[in-house]
């Protein structure tokens, strides 16, 4: 039986700390923890961060790919994605690059109805199975909040993003 070229998605999560630096929060650090985890499990060909940063700082996904700590495989840094179906769009023509057949998607329970809309939608058009890995996470009334108006966009969201792709050589 062939096994098939895995990577691992990782989408960022960043806010301003108390001295004005944009760094990614703790529960991002907990989805890299994740997908230390299961690059132990799954072997992949490379795993993928995205995430920007809005003061031109190191990115979210920089910051991710600087705090890995598991095995040594392919580190890929997508720094511009500033939503989920930027993070979706942006990412699959990396996973492409590398022939990735199945991607494991790493989110917290909060964010994986957003996350499952744009990632299964994009990357199954493109041939990629998507699987969902969550890190318990307790949800705060901001993340609700933020999840709740994020549900009002998704539709346009998602034909930007295919726009985009569809822009794509």
């Amino acid at each position: 039986m062939r096994t098939q070229a895995t990577a691992i998605v990782v989408p960022g999560n960043g806010d301003f700390d108390a001295d004005g630096a944009y760094r990614i929060t703790a529960r991002c650090r907990r989805l890299v923890a994740e997908a230390e985890r299961l690059a132990e499990r799954y072997a992949p060909r490379a795993v993928v961060f995205s995430g920007w940063a809005p003061d031109g700082s190191a990115s979210e996904a920089e910051q991710m790919r600087a705090s890995w700590q598991g095995r040594d495989v392919e580190l890929v840094v997508e720094p511009t994605a500033t939503i989920t179906a930027e993070n979706a769009a942006r990412t699959l023509p990396l996973l492409l690059e590398r022939s990735v057949e199945r991607a494991l998607v790493v989110c917290t329970p909060l964010h994986l109805y957003r996350a499952r809309y744009f990632f299964r939608r994009l990357y199954a058009a493109h041939g990629i199975e998507t699987r969902f890995y969550l890190v318990p996470v307790a949800p705060t009334l901001h993340m609700l909040g933020w999840e709740l108006v994020a549900l009002t966009a998704r539709s346009r969201q998602l034909h930007a993003a295919e726009a985009e792709l569809s822009r794509r050589p």
